[in-house]
């Protein structure tokens, strides 16, 4: 008689966990579950969470993905309790049709705006002189600020955060370096600033230009990217398959960069310069704002704000070596720039941090949570 109690109490000892472990991760990630659009979205935000092909076999399920399926078809949808809604209008499929076409070509114009006005306001510096040679440039640097404000607010290069203040401000170093740099350094060496120079405007027409396939990049990677998740069983299948597919985007764009840094001095007015750093700069720029697309904008910022502070040190640093006694503060940048040239110091400071930002990109957005939908 007293056997029956023990012998009652063993399975529950024994049990560990409820029947059915993916019920308690569809409480804990209903929210996700629940505003997902497809099983995809779940696959990426459990990845995000920390979820891996291994824990998800502690929940019967091969890798994430099966296990994201499951959920998903677990969640009842509003679009699944609601009513059928009624037919459309026959003409419904056309407007939408209609509407993309024109959404891609608003949104291929803008990308295309910043060069267009960069050669505009080029063009008209190039002309210009005295008072009006003032107005010009002012005008200019406020319709391309403009201009390029309307490309990444819109289109592929539309982050879904705000990028840092610090972002904005080394941007704009960055490129009046590109502008004014190298000038700047070579009247340092020789010890005196006693006339204005012209900026170097090549580069700066590059890299306005290159907004455009920059945008088209930044598409092709997140199309091909949500391709590569849905064809993917596993998340280590997608990572050893989304990082080529990076590498092969940024590819692209630096020969598209190269391309229009080479041939932006055939502009009539426009004063060419170093291939090299111009290069690294647009593509330090470009992989700033990919991450920034895909929500990695912290970064982007650090490497854009490294690179700015890098270079303004390297002028600093000539300054204070005209002071007695501190000689030995501007021989680095003295012997870099005797050695190989004033475009030596942009080319190795953005090229590093290309190089920096590039290998970060590569293990952050070949991740399948740096994909979901926002």
């Amino acid at each position: 008689m007293t056997a029956a109690p023990a012998a009652t109490a063993v399975p529950g000892a024994v049990r560990r966990g409820p029947a059915d472990p993916v019920k308690v991760l569809l409480h804990r990630h209903r929210q996700l579950c629940e505003r997902a659009v497809d099983p995809l979205e779940i696959a990426a935000g459990l990845e995000a969470h920390g979820v891996t092909d291994r824990t998800a076999a502690r929940f019967r399920h091969r890798d994430v993905f099966s296990l994201a399926d499951e959920l998903y078809a677990r969640v009842p949808r509003d679009e699944d309790r609601a009513p059928a809604p009624a037919a459309p209008p026959p003409d419904t499929g056309a407007e939408d049709h209609r509407g993309r076409w024109q959404g891609a070509a608003v949104r291929s114009l803008t990308a295309l705006l910043p060069g267009a006005v960069c050669a505009l306001v080029l063009a008209a510096h190039a002309r210009a002189s005295g008072p009006l040679l003032l107005a010009v440039t002012a005008t200019g640097v406020a319709a391309l600020a403009a201009a390029l404000v309307a490309a990444v607010r819109s289109g592929p290069l539309r982050a879904p955060t705000r990028a840092p203040l610090a972002t904005y401000a080394a941007t704009a170093v960055l490129v009046l370096y590109a502008a004014y740099g190298d000038g700047l350094l070579g009247r340092l060496i020789r010890g005196g600033l006693d006339a204005p120079w012209p900026p170097v405007t090549g580069p700066l027409l590059a890299l306005a230009a290159a907004v455009a396939p920059a945008a088209l990049c930044a598409r092709l990677f997140a199309v091909r990217a949500r391709r590569l998740l849905a064809s993917s069983r596993g998340l280590d299948d997608f990572t050893a398959r989304a990082r080529p597919l990076l590498l092969v985007v940024v590819a692209l764009y630096l020969a598209a960069l190269t391309g229009l840094v080479a041939a932006a001095p055939l502009l009539p007015g426009t004063r060419p310069g170093a291939l090299v750093p111009a290069v690294a700069l647009g593509v330090l720029l470009f992989l700033a704002r990919l991450l920034a697309v895909h929500g990695f904008p912290y970064a982007g910022s650090a490497a854009l704000t490294t690179a700015a502070a890098a270079q303004v040190l390297a002028c600093l640093s000539l300054l204070i070596g005209w002071l007695p006694g501190c000689g030995l503060v501007a021989l680095p940048v003295r012997r870099i720039v005797e050695t190989w040239g004033a475009a030596a110091v942009p080319a190795a400071v953005c090229g590093a941090a290309a190089l920096a930002l590039l290998v970060h990109a590569t293990a952050v957005l070949g991740r399948a949570s740096a994909h979901a939908r926002t």
